[in-house]
């Protein structure tokens, strides 16, 4: 096992993961972000180099860190060989296993590897699974002919903002989650459309892994186009900047699903999948 640190060696592994999508899509995001300021402190952890098997990001071992945080406490994983995943996190310190945290990734191994080194160390596991998706290169503004509601003044989110996104996303609703989003409103690109009054009405931000989430329209506002318009938005903004645009959905989601129809989003042969483990002694 080794720590990746020379900059011009994580670029390689950028590269590298390009030839892997698009199941190696979670780790080529963290490395990016890593290549690009690093603001989630992260670090790579592989079996060998050059000649990898196994890639895990994972938050620094030296940054500070809530045990009880796993928003924050995110590992991506993309492997070669299952095997040599399973032996990194049975045989390495490369997990901390003392707080709670997240793994994500796009591989259907991921799941059962996980849990049985996490059932052998007296964790609980939880899994969310859902529709991987990735967008289409948007080459232009996105057309706005197709609003019903008034003309949208379209903008981004400022950190002000993170309770209103925390107050209406699926996984928040507590203070974790709100330091959370506002470091990631203060990260990465966001988009939103703003009322006549200039309150956030449809949104859309990124994620520690350059994933596009949280897409949300409040009640009010909803059937105007103004979903597609963010989203659009969105996905330009990350390409433009030499990310790929990808993002996920709950398969019960037909109104998002339709959505990413209309605007020819690719829905991924893999399935994206999130676990959250959990010390039983912190349970």
């Amino acid at each position: 096992m080794l720590v990746l640190k020379c900059s011009s060696e994580l670029l390689i592994l950028e590269k590298l993961l390009t030839n892997y999508f698009p199941e190696s899509l979670k780790v080529f995001g963290a490395v990016m972000n890593i290549n690009r300021g690093n603001p989630f402190q992260k670090e790579v952890v592989l079996d060998a180099w050059p000649d990898f098997k196994a890639v895990i990001t994972r938050r620094q071992r030296e940054a500070e860190s809530d045990k009880l945080d796993h928003y924050t406490n995110a590992y991506a994983v993309f492997y070669k060989d299952v095997r040599v995943y399973q032996r990194l996190l049975e045989e390495y310190d490369v997990v901390n296993w003392d707080q709670v945290f997240q793994i994500q990734g796009l591989q259907s191994d991921l799941y059962d590897v996980s849990k049985a080194a996490a059932s052998s160390k007296r964790l609980d596991i939880k899994l969310a699974s859902f529709k991987a998706v990735y967008f289409p290169p948007v080459r232009s503004s996105p057309d706005s002919s197709f609003l019903t509601g008034p003309s949208p003044r379209l903008t981004y989110l400022s950190v002000a903002e993170a309770d209103l996104l925390n107050r209406t996303w699926s996984r928040g609703g507590n203070d974790r989650c709100l330091r959370y989003i506002a470091k990631l409103i203060s990260s990465f690109p966001s988009v939103c459309v703003r009322d006549e009054e200039g309150n956030p009405v449809s949104w859309s931000i990124t994620d520690q892994f350059a994933t596009m989430c949280h897409g949300y329209t409040l009640p009010d506002h909803r059937r105007k186009g103004y979903s597609r318009l963010v989203a659009l938005t969105l996905a330009r903004k990350l390409q433009s900047r030499g990310f790929p645009a990808q993002g996920n959905v709950l398969d019960d989601n037909t109104a998002s699903i339709s959505l990413l129809k209309s605007i020819q989003a690719e829905f991924l042969p893999c399935r994206f999948h999130r676990l959250i483990l959990t010390p039983t002694a912190l349970l």
